[in-house]
């Protein structure tokens, strides 16, 4: 078994956008790519045959949370991540990192680690640059994750500064740590919505030689999507261009779009199965809320230029009673459909980089969904 590769295709003709092939150990893909989140182990009430059906391809899971159960030696014991949840497609695992620092104070950020309490039973714990990639060695996803800070992109520029410099110097730790000869490792380029310290994170970064880059930073905090833009523009620049970009956290359709411009290539994010038990559905023409009466005595699919087992079959009448009844299986399909609607606007996008008008392709998704003209 190898590590990734990444092979660079062709680049739009007028933007940054590209259209690469991902090899990895467990099949090859094309990005762009939307990853389905799999925090637990398992994409929210779907199984990996649906997940597979839907088109997707890595999938993530959550290095904090299997951590805390059901242990990974437990995942180790039953062969690694793949054989211990049933999915033979690619795997990132995330580095905990996120979690932890959303349960730690400041004063608990050391040069050692994130000193924290577990947030199921209180215990003291701290997770370090070299524990976080040991629990993912354990694991055995095709792709692991740098332990970095995370801070908010409202932090000051002292503190941002300080902090990518010690992400640097985890990002070192963790890389000679790092043991299982199959996996992938990748860097994170932090900064916030600073240009210098973008250039610096990203440059220093890439001095490491990981496996592929993440951008970080973008999705922690309540930035602008303004920020969120200038912070992968100020990102992309200095990495290379036979790796693959990874933009952390990031799901909405136009964040995608506006990602894939700037030259990113894989996007994951909580978003689809998260709206999907409340009800809500991408559609061509937006999202909706499927709670709403006006769906009451709708016998049509939620989107009827939509593909997926669950448009295919159900209607929003039906969905909505569901919903209304605390049925799971509501959930169920909503959440196929949404992850469907993702994976297939990176298909979208990738014809569009083949045919170099994405921009085209960007005002006239723009134009049905956010009713932009």
């Amino acid at each position: 078994m190898s590590k990734i590769k990444y092979e660079l295709i062709k680049k739009e003709a007028h933007t940054q956008a590209r259209l690469g092939k991902l090899y990895t150990n467990h099949g090859v893909y094309e990005t762009p790519m939307f990853m389905p989140v799999g925090t637990q182990a398992t994409v929210k009430t779907l199984a990996p045959e649906e997940l597979k059906k839907v088109g997707s391809g890595i999938i993530l899971a959550n290095t904090y949370h299997l951590w805390l159960r059901p242990g990974e030696d437990i995942i180790a014991e039953a062969g690694g991540l793949h054989k211990f949840m049933n999915y033979d497609g690619p795997i990132l695992t995330d580095s905990g990192g996120f979690q932890v620092f959303s349960l730690a104070n400041p004063k608990n950020i050391s040069e050692e680690g994130v000193m924290f309490k577990n947030h199921l039973n209180g215990d003291k714990m701290l997770l370090t640059p070299e524990k976080s990639i040991a629990i993912q060695n354990k694991l055995d996803s095709d792709i692991a994750m740098s332990f970095d800070e995370c801070p908010p992109a409202s932090a000051s520029y002292e503190y941002m500064e300080n902090s990518i410099k010690r992400t640097l110097r985890w990002a070192k730790r963790g890389k000679e740590a790092h043991n299982n000869p199959h996996q992938a490792l990748f860097g994170i380029v932090q900064g916030g919505a600073y240009k210098d310290l973008r250039k610096y994170s990203a440059i220093k970064t890439v001095e490491l030689d990981f496996d592929g880059y993440s951008i970080g930073g973008v999705a922690n905090d309540n930035e602008s999507k303004e920020d969120m833009y200038k912070a992968i523009e100020y990102s992309t620049p200095y990495l290379p261009a036979d790796k693959v970009r990874y933009l952390m956290g990031v799901g909405e359709p136009k964040d995608i779009i506006e990602g894939v411009i700037r030259g990113v290539d894989i996007f994951d994010c909580v978003l689809p199965t998260r709206l999907a038990r409340h009800g809500h559905a991408f559609t061509k023409y937006g999202k909706i809320n499927l709670k709403n009466a006006k769906f009451k005595k709708d016998f049509t699919p939620i989107d009827e230029t939509c593909d997926c087992y669950t448009c295919q079959n159900y209607t929003k009448a039906y969905i909505k009673h569901l919903i209304n009844a605390n049925e799971t299986f509501g959930a169920r399909l909503i959440s196929l459909h949404n992850i469907r609607f993702l994976i297939k606007l990176t298909e979208d996008l990738k014809e569009a980089i083949k045919n170099d008008n994405i921009m085209e392709f960007k005002t006239e998704f723009y134009q049905n969904y956010y009713g932009e003209k």
